[in-house]
């Protein structure tokens, strides 16, 4: 195999390079159904240029002309036939699933070609299908978005992301057209539960890791723009796992008019923290329920509500760790017993209502309203009483590996009552507009209320060999034993606040599409304006009113040559300004006046559509380069950031990414995603350091592969390398006096499924015919038990005066269980 991989490497290499042409084909593929979802075999699919028949999984596969009408026809004996008309660009590969009746002859018209920008416009386009099946610690579209190029994280327990130097609040996620929000109060991944997103109702997922349009909202780095489904029909699903379970129904009417569909999820990360080595009495309580409700009067109008109620309890009650670090030489060990409990809640109600109202082909106008409302509490009490020890490194030895020496020890109380109340109300009004056949304009005016209550009182005290460590950002001179301390007796940490912050934005943007030729070959140009409108007022002071506009372009050319290739080029302002979060100092206070934090892209793109071994891949590469701007600098934690709101730096990023997809197993995609960054900033001109997400080198494989004599048996690699982040260093260091980087992050996510039946594989069971899928699935959770780190733990040796890095490890090797069952 490793002979067959090096030679298939090389032919690779050697299709990259080479002056070869390809012919101007397209291919369709797919599975014949009939009425009752049951697949056909010896089914004739006859084009001009070519006929095939389905195998006996209903299965086939057909190379066509591209560029050009052509007319597929279905047939089978004992059904009705159908037939579809179809304009595919060269090297299309195009999935068509038809279903044969016994009732009356199909005709439809599909037409696919090169004026559909959504191949090529830089989004990254992602199945639902593959999202359900690729394995993660946090399955979901975050689970797969982590394994795209610009995008990094080093945490399996967290949804959250950062894309291209950005941090995790710097993205933006749409669920149908409606912006969703992130909790205010997280602060480890471990709390986070279940991200909004469900992914068994979803139809459509694209993503921008930059150069987007100015159509999506105000934030500096990327876009997550997913669709639910509209039902057509009937049905229902469930997924159970040692990690928790979903469960969904869909249905329409009679008439067609109404459809719903309703997804129910729980999840329990308790087989995941007990992987740590921190022993804990985890009780965590993760539950969302969704529900979208549409209903279609008539061809003109079309109204729908999305719902959302989620309910995440976090019980935590540590008892002991024990961390193994240090050198060969002197290995030495962190011993800690706990006393105390943290118990946190989040609760989360939304609600969107959406009306689109299409007069004719050409105009289309939508409003859409929604509320969200969060409430969420953060109680705990935690005392931590731990010893830094010396091991017993001698082998032979009866006490070998054992703590034999204590060289420091200490307690360490943390306390926190943190409550937080947000209300946010949307209104927007947006239109669409088909000028002719080469231009079309869209529009929007947005208004956005956000009321924010926020209660945080929290604070930590350390004490070391029976002295109280005060704050270290206090100035004070400690000199003992030869002179007594006489500075102020205050916790090492604290921090108490209370505001109600009120923001009101106005936004809106104008977007012009069009497309156009020089000579033979074609063009596409998007052109934009942002602007948004926002003024703070915090407890009764009322900020200067604020002002940004962000004009954006994007320029595709697609040359007229036998390689289908597509070049790009986007610019841009890119500009956020503040939410909540970016308001709020270290010591808990406002800063009313907080400027946008402003971003100036520069991407250019290039994608290569090419076949190998008879099969479609695709290579898109992206150079950018990011200055930014009125910089707001912040420190993370796990996941919770911390800003300085503050604006007093500058920053840049540049970098390369680079991912390869396509059937390196026929019938099922993968990819190899490789990319390198570089961001630095400069506060105060003070000088460039490397910003806290300064994650260099990125390399990422999702693969999918099945056994050829065994098809039902699958097999799903998820596989990420990141090198180390900055942050290995205290929260409260200068990070121009005392900057490290954690150590790089590998992981390897392995799933094992085999298929009793789905859409490409028959079965032969009476019982399996009311499921339109079903499969039992193995997965094992970092398959090769690398130590990743999340963070350190500061500890200091009173005798040493050496403070002691101790790597905050995150999961182990677990292994899971899945069903999952589709009808």
């Amino acid at each position: 195999m490793q002979v067959q991989l090096k030679k298939n490497t090389l032919l690779l290499i050697f299709l990259l390079v080479s002056s070869l042409t390809f012919a101007q084909k397209a291919r369709i593929k797919g599975v014949v159904l009939n009425e009752n979802n049951e697949v056909l075999e010896n089914v004739s699919v006859i084009t001009s240029s070519g006929t095939t028949v389905t195998n006996k999984n209903g299965f086939y596969i057909l190379e066509i002309e591209a560029n050009k009408d052509v007319i597929v026809t279905f047939s089978h004996i004992n059904l009705k036939k159908s037939t579809y008309k179809l304009n595919l660009k060269p090297n299309e590969d195009f999935e068509l699933n038809p279903k044969l009746s016994s009732k009356e002859d199909v005709i439809e018209e599909i037409v696919i070609n090169a004026k559909n920008r959504k191949d090529f416009d830089g989004k990254t386009m992602v199945s639902p299908v593959v999202i359900r099946r690729i394995p993660g610690a946090n399955a979901g579209v975050e689970n797969i978005i982590k394994t795209l190029p610009g995008v990094y994280s080093n945490n399996e327990l967290s949804t959250s992301y950062a894309v291209r130097g950005g941090n995790y609040d710097e993205n933006l996620v749409y669920v149908n057209e409606i912006e969703v929000y992130r909790p205010f109060l997280i602060r480890s991944g471990q709390q986070e539960g279940l991200s909004f997103t469900n992914t068994d109702l979803v139809e459509n997922i694209d993503f921008y890791a930059g150069g987007f349009q100015a159509k999506y909202g105000d934030k500096l780095s990327s876009v997550l723009d997913i669709s639910y489904r509209k039902p057509t029909s009937f049905h229902a699903g469930l997924e159970a796992s040692f990690l928790g379970g979903s469960i969904y129904a869909e249905g329409v009417s009679k008439n067609q008019k109404w459809s719903n569909t309703t997804g129910i999820r729980y999840r329990n990360n308790s087989l995941l923290v007990k992987s740590q080595e921190t022993e804990t009495n985890y009780r965590p309580s993760f539950l969302d329920v969704q529900s979208l409700f549409s209903f279609t009067p008539n061809t003109k109008w079309n109204f729908s509500f999305l719902g959302n109620i989620a309910q995440n309890n976090y019980n935590y009650e540590p008892t002991t760790r024990q961390t193994n670090f240090g050198t060969v030489n002197e290995p030495i060990a962190l011993l800690i017993d706990y006393e105390g409990q943290e118990k946190d809640k989040y609760s989360t109600y939304f609600g969107a209502l959406k009306t689109v109202f299409e007069p004719n082909s050409s105009n289309k106008y939508k409003l859409i309203s929604s509320i969200y409302h969060t409430v969420e509490q953060e109680y705990y009490d935690i005392l931590a009483q731990y010893r830094l020890g010396e091991v017993d490194a001698n082998i032979g030895s009866e006490t070998f590996g054992d703590v034999v020496y204590s060289r420091g020890i200490g307690s360490q109380l943390n306390h926190a009552r943190n409550n937080l109340d947000a209300f946010i109300v949307t209104n927007e009004i947006k239109g669409q507009h088909k000028l002719d056949k080469r231009n079309q304009i869209e529009w929007s005016v947005k208004h956005n209320i956000e009321d924010i209550r926020d209660r945080l009182v929290e604070w930590e005290v350390i004490d070391s060999a029976g002295f109280s460590l005060p704050n270290p950002l206090l100035e004070y001179i400690n000199d003992q034993p030869y002179n007594p301390y006489t500075g102020p007796l205050a916790p090492y940490q604290n921090v108490r606040a209370k505001n109600h912050t009120t923001i009101n934005r106005l936004m809106a943007f104008a977007n012009w599409n069009h497309e156009g030729k020089i000579g033979e070959h074609k063009y596409y140009v998007n052109a934009g304006i942002r602007g948004q409108s926002w003024m703070v007022s915090n407890n009764g002071i009322t900020g200067d009113n604020q002002m940004t506009f962000s004009p954006r372009m994007q320029f595709i050319l697609r040359p007229n040559w036998k390689r289908d290739m597509v070049f790009r080029f986007s610019t841009g302002f890119y500009n956020q300004p503040p939410f909540y979060r970016e308001l709020r100092r270290y010591d808990g206070s406002v800063n009313e006046n907080v400027k946008d934090q402003k971003s100036l892209h520069f991407v250019f793109g290039h994608d290569y559509s090419f076949k190998m071994w008879n099969r479609p891949f695709k290579l898109v590469s992206e150079a950018y380069y990011k200055h930014l701007m009125d910089v707001n600098t912040y420190t993370i934690d796990n996941v919770r950031i911390r800003y300085r709101a503050n604006n007093e730096a500058t920053a840049y990023v540049y970098g390369v990414d680079a991912r390869l997809n396509g059937e390196f197993v026929p019938g099922v995609e993968s990819w190899f995603t490789f990319g390198y960054l570089k961001t630095e900033e400069n506060q105060n001109n003070k000088g460039y350091i490397a910003r806290p997400t300064d994650q260099r080198l990125k390399f990422a494989i999702l693969f999918q592969d099945y056994m050829p004599t065994l098809p039902n048996l699958k097999m799903y690699l998820n596989l990420v390398y990141n090198t180390g982040l900055p942050g290995g260093s205290p929260a409260y260091a200068d990070p121009y006096n005392y900057e490290m980087r954690l150590n790089d992050y590998r992981r390897a996510d392995a799933g094992f499924s085999y298929v009793f039946k789905d859409a490409k594989l028959g079965h032969q069971r009476k019982w399996l015919n009311k499921f339109s899928e079903m499969s039992l699935g193995f997965e094992i959770y970092n398959m090769f038990n690398n130590q990743n780190a999340i963070t350190n733990t500061w500890v200091r040796d009173v005798y040493t005066k050496t403070q002691y890095g101790v790597p905050n490890y995150m999961t182990t090797r677990t292994f899971n269980l899945k069903l999952t069952v589709r009808m």
